[in-house]
């Protein structure tokens, strides 16, 4: 399916636009996976550096333990561990340049049945995939349009980090975005080796969902493409497709779990009826709070309203221009990421959606938040958020609970 340029956008897309309130310039222009941050570390002298050697070095058996709560060696073990079945599926096209579900699509373990198998009508369709999808063990399901504009324009060669097509079959035109929920407890020890241990497993849990909806799909003689962190960004996805509003700490925002979501996606042909973007309340909220940003260690969070990309980022290619939106420096995140050996998400603990909401008081809370009472009751809620805000948790805290 080819890019849509801004005067041949189809009208579907341009009304989610308006409903999930993207606002974009018109010299926008797709990103390029070689900017990630991620990606740079391996070839951009100006991210690569000894300490993010040793920082993805430290997830397989040149781990960085040392004296310090939460960067033991039994910490660095879990974490490690939990990130192992995301790194089978991950590795097993390397040596052909393919960093699977990271910096290319998942490639496909089923065939596509050779005749299609009979079906309901698409809303009929959709129910019963978020329902299988939910039996495989996703969280949340929503159900969009496929739109170009959010793929990445090319993606790298792990071989050489040289960029190559970073392209889909034709022909698909949805896209079933899911979010996995981290284990709350976990997320309550950011920064630490063992909170990563949260974010493994939930990227392992995804890598064996996604791939088994996709083989589902497959089964039923639709093609279908299984997706993590490759090959589109999967934040206007899941907006898109109904799952939650975008916040100042770079993450969606969902009303079950806050930011505490990762997300993975399937590109298919299946006809099904999708989902709208929604008005939660979730991202008024954000633009009168500034918590993750004053927590952030490095001040690589924005302060200000969404713009299109200048605050903090001091003109970082790893930055997506040409939308109004909040936008980080991803040098210094990541520079502070790799000086931990680990992935850092204070900005994620300290959310106020981020903890699970109990009894009428959490109850009361949210509602005041997301516009129960309109600007009066939001100013409430972030007094009582500041009063109830939990320090961290010590990461010998977690351990002493699971041994009970």
């Amino acid at each position: 399916m080819a890019s849509h340029g801004r005067n041949s956008l189809p009208e579907h897309l341009r009304e989610t636009d308006r409903a999930a309130g993207f606002e974009l310039a018109a010299d926008f222009e797709r990103f390029s996976q070689m900017n990630d941050v991620f990606t740079r570390a391996f070839w951009d002298a100006r991210v690569k550096s000894k300490d993010t050697d040793a920082f993805f070095a430290s997830y397989r058996m040149e781990a960085a333990p040392r004296r310090g709560d939460g960067f033991t060696q039994k910490d660095f073990a879990l974490r490690n561990a939990a990130w192992l079945i995301s790194d089978i599926v991950s590795e097993r096209s390397a040596a052909e340049g393919l960093r699977e579900g990271f910096q290319g699509a998942i490639r496909d373990d089923t065939p596509v049945a050779p005749e299609k198998a009979e079906l309901g009508t698409p809303e009929a369709e959709a129910a019963e995939i978020k329902a299988i999808a939910k039996l495989f063990g996703a969280d949340l399901v929503g159900i969009t349009h496929r739109d170009d504009r959010w793929h990445y324009r090319d993606r790298p060669d792990t071989r050489t980090m040289e960029p190559v097509a970073n392209d889909l079959p034709d022909g698909l035109s949805h896209v079933i975005v899911m979010g996995h929920a981290m284990d709350a407890d976990l997320v309550e020890t950011y920064p630490s080796a063992l909170a990563g241990a949260a974010t493994g497993r939930e990227y392992s849990h995804e890598a064996a969902i996604v791939m088994q909806l996709a083989a589902y799909i497959r089964n039923l003689g639709y093609d279908a493409v299984a997706s993590m962190n490759d090959t589109a960004l999967v934040v206007p996805y899941a907006i898109k497709a109904g799952l939650g509003e975008y916040g100042r700490n770079q993450m969606v925002l969902t009303p079950e779990f806050g930011p505490r979501v990762r997300f993975s996606k399937i590109f298919t042909d299946l006809p099904l009826a999708v989902d709208g973007p929604r008005a939660l309340g979730l991202k008024e909220y954000c633009a009168g709070c500034d918590v993750c940003a004053v927590a952030c260690p490095v001040k690589a969070l924005p302060f200000g309203s969404p713009d299109f990309g200048e605050e903090v980022t001091q003109g970082s290619p790893s930055t997506l221009r040409g939308v109004r939106k909040w936008s980080s420096n991803a040098e210094a995140c990541f520079g502070y990421w790799a000086k931990l050996k680990s992935d850092c998400a204070i900005c994620m603990r300290v959310c106020p959606f981020t903890a699970p909401r109990k009894g009428w008081s959490g109850r009361v809370w949210y509602g005041l938040a997301t516009g129960r009472g309109g600007a009066r009751g939001r100013a409430i809620a972030r007094a009582w958020a500041a009063r109830r805000a939990r320090p961290r948790v010590k990461p010998k805290e977690w351990w002493g609970r699971i041994r009970g």
